[in-house]
Parts: C-alpha cells; structure tokens; sequence
C-alpha cells in the first residue's frame, strides 16, 4: 500500500516535472534563436549602407527583447498560465515593478531618446560625464563604449542622456591648437613664418579656414605663439603631432630656441 500510495504521488508530480523540462528546453531553444536572430539582424544592417548603424544596432537588441518576451509568455503557457493572466498580474504588479525597477525603466527611456535625437553614433569617438572612448554598442538599456587602449567601458543610458555628451566625430572637420614658446631674444616674426609654412606645406591641412599664427603670450620665460590649423577629423592626432615634431626640428635648424622655465635675480645698488 506504501508503495503504491508513493507512486501515486510521483504520478501527481510527474506532468509539473514535464512541464518543467520542456520549459528549460523552451528557454535555452528561444535564448539561441534570440541571439541568433538579433545577430543575423544587426549583420544585415551592417551591411546595408542604406540603414544607420545605430539605429540597426538598436533595433536588433529591441528584437531580441520582443523574442524573449514571446519565450516567457510560452513557458507560463506550459504551467497553465494564460497570456490575459499574465496581462492581468502584470498590471496588477504595475507599481511594484515600477518601483523596483525604475532605474532599469529609466535606461530603457533614454535608450529610445538616444535613438531619436541621435547625440552619437556607432563608430564615433565621445565623451560621456567624463568618460571618453569610441562607440561599440547602443541597445536599449546601454551604451558600450572602447577606450584608446582598449578597455571596455558599459555606460547606463540614463546616466548618458542626463550628462553633458561630447562628440568629437560629430563634424567632418577639426581645429587643432598647438602652442609653442619661443625665447625673449628670438625672432618672433621669424618664428611665426616657420610654423605657418610648416602649415601649409602639410596636404592635411586646410586652406580654408587659413592657418592663423600669432603671438598669445608673454609668459615668465617665453614669448608662446599661437597656432590654430583646420583639417579633417580623422587627421586630427596624426596633424597634431607630426606639426609639433616638424617644428621643433625647424626651431632647431633655424636658429629658434624653445626655453626651459627660468627666472632671473635682477640686484640693484643701494
């Protein structure tokens, strides 16, 4: 009698066993099919020179969701749980939810407000609240970002719609400032001409707007002399540090002396 009182009770939990199986099978299939699918999405975006970048990113990561989302509602299927029921908890846990997760709802409102005014893109280079680097990835609840060294940076969207963004591939062109101090006793004019043909040796920079070189300062130990050069974004490093090396090496043959800090002890008579 034991022994058939137990099977019974096996009997009474074996469908719930079932169903749990076939619910960890529905989970891992739809897990798989998600990312496939988000993957096979963003490639084709990628790829298609009509669609941006971003927003075909975005779009693969909101799928991915939408089919997760499908899983879950088919796994409660499996335990008797009917979509309208669900509808009905979720509603009825509305406040709750909210409450718990208003942080993540938060992100997920200014994942679609960084995808509508479009602040940044994939690929450019920016900084978020302090944090600089090139834009790997923008789905609905982060932004990925690369550093120079390759280092990976998650940025919550919230926290990235409510910063001061600065997007420095935003525009096509760059201005580069380089300074440079050159001695009291040297020429400055003479100064000035070498740096301005330097510039306009350069094919990467801009004839217009002209290169500008002036005189800004006299400091305590160099007259600093100005230099503003336009070229396009993606020169920006390579200009700024090929003119500062051509410099030098043109200071040093003609003659032009680039200071170390010093001070001079003037003793007048009593």
């Amino acid at each position: 009698m034991e022994l058939q009182q137990l099977m019974e009770e096996l009997g009474a939990y074996a469908p719930l066993v079932i169903n749990g199986v076939k619910a960890l099978i529905v989970l891992i299939i739809g897990w798989v099919v998600a990312g496939l699918v988000s993957g096979m999405v963003r490639r084709r975006a990628l790829a298609n020179p009509r669609i941006d970048d971003t927003l075909g990113s975005f779009i693969a990561g909101m799928l991915k969701w939408v089919i997760l989302l499908m899983v879950l509602i088919a796994v409660l299927n499996l335990f008797g749980i009917e979509a309208t029921s669900l509808v009905a908890m979720l509603g009825a846990a509305t406040l709750a939810i909210g409450l718990a997760l208003q942080g993540t709802l938060s992100d997920l409102a200014a994942g679609f407000m960084l995808i509508l005014f479009r602040p940044y893109r994939l690929g450019q280079y920016v900084d978020i609240a302090g944090t600089s680097g090139t834009v790997k990835d923008l789905n609905l609840f982060v932004t990925e970002l690369a550093t120079p060294d390759n280092v990976q940076i998650i940025v919550p969207n919230g926290q990235a719609w409510g910063a001061i963004i600065t997007n420095f591939s935003a525009h096509d062109t760059r201005r580069v400032d380089l300074t440079f101090g050159i001695d009291y006793g040297d020429d400055a004019d003479k100064a000035m001409k070498i740096i301005a043909d330097l510039a306009g040796a350069d094919s990467r920079v801009h004839d217009d707007p002209a290169p500008w070189v002036r005189v800004t300062n006299l400091g305590d130990s160099s007259v600093d002399l100005t230099a503003r050069l336009w070229c396009d974004a993606a020169d920006y490093w390579d200009v700024k540090f090929d003119m500062t090396k051509a410099v030098k090496e043109a200071f040093d043959k003609g003659g032009v002396s680039i200071p170390y800090p010093h001070s001079v002890e003037i003793q007048k008579a009593g």
